[in-house]
Formats: structure tokens, sequence, C-alpha cells
């Protein structure tokens, strides 16, 4: 799933492609993946765009007054065309749910892997029409995001597990299940130690959050769309490297899985060398 660094990455790229161009046309070929019914999606066909933004994993394209909003799920892309689009592909396990068409025919196209199709496309007027955006908590990389404003959001989610919390968007947007991961790794901290925890540790904690997203954002700066999941996963110490030796201590990565996902670790970094146990409804580690 595109989070945070990747989205922000996506914001850079499609700002500078998109910007004062014309929209030809939306096409929705996945009528399941839009959300909204009005305005119709004819609306945004010969407006201009403003810009490009995101508010935490939402991507939003700005034409005229109005906001093209997408949400690209568990594995949604986009893929840039520079010329006019040819009819839709055949249909397999990566679907195109949508096209954007410039006036000269170059464009985007949204697609989504798998057979679990959870993307999602929006038109409003106001972002704040969509639920999932209404009740973002703050953004992670905010000026006013402060150690203050972490420390209050821990203190409030009390005995629940840190992992969840940084998972949360309710409470800090654009963070998902890798980079939950990689700030845990970097904290050394385990993914099941309660989130109301001492302050050296929130301190230690919001340390690791803002470096590993300041550095995957670094990475990504500069990147077209094509390279972003190629460069997200070369970067990622211990998110999806079940089994690999940690990179700080040579311990073995291991996983603990879930009913629909997995979580990666470093037993000797972050447990106190003591594996998790792997299975939904065990006494875990705090």
């Amino acid at each position: 799933m595109p989070e945070l660094p990747e989205v922000h990455a996506l914001v850079t790229d499609l700002g500078a492609r998109l910007t004062g161009r014309r929209v030809d046309r939306l096409d929705m070929v996945s009528f399941a993946a839009l959300k909204t019914f009005d305005p119709p999606v004819s609306a945004v066909n010969g407006g201009i765009i403003r810009g490009v933004t995101r508010h935490g994993k939402f991507l939003d394209l700005v034409v005229e007054d109005l906001h093209v909003i997408l949400h690209l799920a568990r594995a949604g892309w986009i893929r840039w065309r520079n010329e006019a689009p040819t009819p839709a592909g055949k249909p397999g396990r990566t679907a195109l749910a949508a096209r954007l068409v410039l006036d000269d025919g170059s464009g985007f196209d949204i697609t989504e892997a798998g057979t679990k199709k959870s993307l999602a496309v929006y038109l409003v007027r106001d972002p704040a029409e969509v639920p999932g955006i209404a009740r973002l908590g703050p953004d992670p990389l905010a000026p006013d995001f402060t150690e203050t404003v972490f420390l209050d959001i821990l203190k409030s989610a009390g005995r629940s597990q840190i992992k969840g919390v940084l998972r949360n968007q309710s409470l800090i947007a654009g963070i998902g299940n890798a980079y939950s991961d990689e700030i845990l790794h970097t904290a050394r901290m385990s993914p099941f130690k309660p989130a109301a925890m001492s302050d050296e540790d929130a301190s230690r904690l919001f340390e690791a959050l803002q470096f590993t997203l300041a550095d995957a954002i670094a990475r990504a700066d500069g990147l077209a769309a094509s390279e972003l999941k190629k460069e997200k996963k070369s970067g990622l110490q211990v998110h999806g490297r079940t089994g690999e030796p940690c990179p700080v201590c040579g311990d073995m990565v291991r996983q603990v899985i879930y009913t629909d996902s997995t979580f990666q670790y470093c037993p000797t970094c972050q447990t106190g060398g003591k594996p998790l146990a792997d299975r939904v409804l065990s006494r875990l580690l705090k």
C-alpha cells in the first residue's frame, strides 16, 4: 500500500506534470471504484488542473473548484502515459480502474492489482466531504506536529499497542504497515508495547518517526511514479524481509501473521531477543 512517503512523491511527480494542464476527460472503467455521484465525473472535462496535494494517504487533484480524490488502497497505482490511450486492456489481476486524459492525449491510468478491489475515487467540492479525510489525525510532516502533540496522542491511546496506534489514521495520518514496522525498528521498540509509555521512550519513538519518514521522502525525491515501488522496497530494513538478517544486529527478521496482514520485526533490536508468538489470539509480549 502506498504510504505517506510514496504519496508525497506522487504529489511532487504529478504536480510537475499536471499543474496548469487542461483535462480532456476522466473515464471511470470500474464503476465500483467511484464513491460519489454529485458532481458527475464529466464536470472535470475541460477544466484546468490547479495543483496536486495530499491528505494523509489520499491524493487530491484540484481541477478548477473541484477535487478528484484518489485512495490507492492496498494494490492501486498510478501509471503515466505520454501518448493517447489505447482501449482498455484485457481483464487480469492488474485491472484498469480509471483513466485521466489531458487535452494532448497524455495522462495517467489508475490501476489495481489482485482480486480484492478497494481502490476509491471521489469527485467532491470540498475534500472534507470524503469520510476518510474528514476523520484524519494530524499529519506527521506538518510543522505543528511536535513532540508534545505526539506525546498527547500516545497518552490518550492508553494501553493500546503502539503498532496499531501508529497505523490508526484517525490518530496520525499517512503511516501504514510498512513504515510503522520501520519506525519501531529504528526506535528499538516492541510492536506490542503500550502506547502510554515513559516520556523518554516517547521521545525516542518521535525521533524515529521523524527520521524514518524524512529519510524515505529524501530517497523518493525526484523519482517518477514508475520507480517508487522499487525504491521503497530497497530502503526497508525489516518490513517484508522475513528470514533475512537484520541490517543492524544480524539477527533473523521474524514476522507475526494476522488474518489479513503481517508485520516484521527484529527480536534482538526490539523485543529483548524474545520472538513474538505468531498467532492471533496469543498473549503477546508487551
